[in-house]
């Protein structure tokens, strides 16, 4: 019997996981092919021809079924990639890559501001990830920060290997250029591609933008938050909006297809995030050659080196790299010499003084 590509993704129906995905289905190699997909995972007409496509619903007892039938159904000649961040539940004979895009499941960053819903699902799946490392033959990440932490936790057993992979690899590089177009002039537009997660962190990006507001300034920003899932966040946003008068529209959820269009429209990606694996939004503005305003962390530089990087944690930090890019310069401090200081000093009473 000839071998085949099992690939198991019951876990993957939104953001860049289904974005990934569907490239990737659209992708099939020569010879049988199936793929274990979520129920609630659409597909564009044309994608995943010629492959066997196994639903699942997502319920705890349907992918448990799912996880009885990978195993009954691999041969010790198939390939198995788990594409949904998770080993298999139960030792496969084949050969096993796991495909590991979700930092939670690795990082020791606190689950605090996640739902109960959230912190306990990412706790059962942090314990099945630790419980069954050893039915993995090898994990594939996309970046050598998410590699770091991954031999950390497994001591570098089994093997972890960077390959990052996007929908379209042309015209990326770590800065502008490389086909792309550079934009140097700046009206003031901001877009920010995400979910509105916890450490997607829109509720600091909004006080740097209330920060902006007090100066006088009011940069646009697009955001691209579902209103349902985020309500509580889009609702505190609409009054920051109105208090402030921010220039802030929410767009809603936007298909992939049409992300490259707000793109096109933006002087810049502002990218506040705290925590990613991968961050798809910088590699496709960098290859919409759209100037990058990111947070200073690993995982940015692992992909790019963005024109402005900022504290993620200190709305002061963004507002003044959103003031630096649009070309206004923070004032330079007052400052004394020991003479003039001492003069301060030694006066009575109480002086003005600049802050």
């Amino acid at each position: 019997m000839s071998s085949k590509l099992i690939i198991h993704a019951t876990n993957v129906h939104q953001g860049g996981g289904r974005t990934l995905l569907d490239a990737l289905l659209g992708q099939a190699p020569g010879g049988p092919v199936t793929a274990l997909l979520d129920s609630r995972m659409a597909l564009a007409q044309g994608v995943a021809q010629g492959i066997d496509i196994v639903r699942v619903k997502p319920t705890p007892m349907a992918r448990l079924s799912a996880e009885r039938w990978l195993a009954a159904n691999t041969g010790s000649d198939d390939v198995v990639l788990c594409f949904g961040n998770l080993p298999p539940l139960f030792k496969l004979r084949g050969w096993v890559r796991v495909f590991l895009q979700n930092r939670y499941l690795i990082d020791k960053t606190p689950l605090a501001n996640f739902s109960l819903k959230s912190r306990v699902r990412i706790s059962i799946e942090r314990r099945w990830l630790s419980g069954c490392v050893g039915h993995v033959d090898e994990f594939i990440v996309q970046t050598p920060t998410m590699k770091r932490l991954l031999d950390e936790k497994t001591h570098g057993q089994p093997p972890a290997h960077v390959l990052p992979f996007v929908t379209d690899k042309q015209h990326y590089s770590r800065g502008i250029g490389a086909g792309a177009t550079a934009r140097t002039a700046c009206q003031g537009r901001f877009v920010y591609v995400s979910s509105g997660e916890p450490h997607k962190n829109h509720r600091t990006l909004m006080k740097a933008w209330c920060l902006l507001a007090d100066e006088g300034l009011f940069p646009s920003l697009q955001v691209t938050l579902d209103a349902t899932r985020f309500a509580d966040l889009c609702g505190e946003i609409d009054v920051m909006r109105a208090r402030h008068g921010l220039h802030v529209r929410n767009l809603g959820h936007v298909p992939h297809s049409e992300i490259r269009a707000l793109y096109a429209d933006a002087d810049a990606l502002i990218f506040p995030s705290t925590l990613e694996s991968f961050g798809l939004p910088l590699i496709e503005a960098r290859q919409a050659g759209l100037p990058v305003l990111a947070s200073e962390l690993d995982y940015v530089r692992d992909v790019l080196d963005p024109e402005a990087a900022f504290d993620p944690y200190s709305p002061y930090s963004i507002a003044r790299a959103v003031k630096r890019f649009c070309g206004n310069q923070e004032p330079s401090l007052p400052l004394l010499d020991a003479s003039e200081f001492m003069n301060y000093i030694v006066k009575k009473g109480r002086l003005s003084c600049e802050s």
